[in-house]
């Protein structure tokens, strides 16, 4: 029986990132197969054949021995970036894990930029990383954001029946709630279901309003609780297999 992986996927099974991500290391021309670049992640790789490369450097797919997925949840600082590495020497999300973990590969599920903090999934299991990512999921993203400007009754309702950005995206209607006003400050619950790069900081700067913090509290059915800043923990069996179930039954 053949063992073939689409190139996506087997970069998800090297542990180098999700398979959303692979697409765009793809792309990019960054990946090889038997030292030819390679371009198409539909491409089939045959792990008992072919010798798989990012940047140069081999990949281990682990195909004799299939790893055991882990699933950790990281109250992301600010400050940090949301990579395996930062070529520019500043604290990546992995970083703040023990090396015992980092040797078992765990790639961020999404992102978070510099300055936004809060909850970040980190794991080695592709499929359910591509999941979790795949705009058909819509899956929900819950974030306080506290904001100085004025914001108005017509500015949450272009929010809430879908903006456009000024680069002409489309954004779909986004739930916003307001927790607490003070002096010219605000915070406000929003829930987002879209995957746009940094969209509340891209709304936020179309509506004339600056954000002072940005803080994701939920993903589909996990909370942030009360995890500390920097500090991660490992997924709960239950939460697990929430997400499983979650990624399933989304629309």
């Amino acid at each position: 029986m053949s063992r073939d992986l689409r190139l996506n996927k087997a970069l998800a099974r090297a542990g180098i990132c999700s398979r959303r991500d692979a697409d765009g290391l793809i792309f990019s021309g960054r990946v090889k197969i038997n030292d030819e670049v390679v371009m198409k992640p539909g491409t089939r790789v045959d792990p008992a054949r072919d010798r798989l490369s990012l940047d140069g450097r081999l990949l281990s797919l682990d195909t004799e021995i299939e790893r055991s997925p882990v699933y950790v949840m990281l109250n992301k600082p600010v400050q940090v970036v949301t990579t395996m590495q930062d070529p520019g020497g500043r604290t990546s999300v992995t970083d703040l894990l023990p090396a015992a973990l980092n040797k078992l590969r765990l790639f961020p599920v999404g992102r978070l930029d510099y300055f936004s903090q809060g909850l970040l999934i980190l794991t080695n299991d592709g499929d359910l990383a591509h999941s979790l990512t795949h705009p058909s999921k819509k899956i929900p993203k819950v974030y306080k954001v506290r904001l100085r400007g004025d914001l108005t009754r017509g500015k949450l309702h272009y929010m809430r029946r879908g903006m456009v950005l000024q680069e002409g995206v489309n954004l779909a209607p986004v739930e916003v709630k307001i927790l607490q006003k003070k002096n010219d400050t605000v915070l406000a619950k929003m829930t987002l279901i879209q995957g746009v790069n940094r969209q509340i900081r891209r709304m936020c700067r179309d509506l004339d309003l600056v954000i002072l913090s940005l803080v994701r509290i939920s993903q589909g059915p996990l909370s942030l609780g009360k995890l500390k800043s920097g500090e991660w923990r490992y997924l709960k069996p239950r939460e697990v297999r929430m997400l499983q179930n979650y990624t399933k039954s989304s629309l």
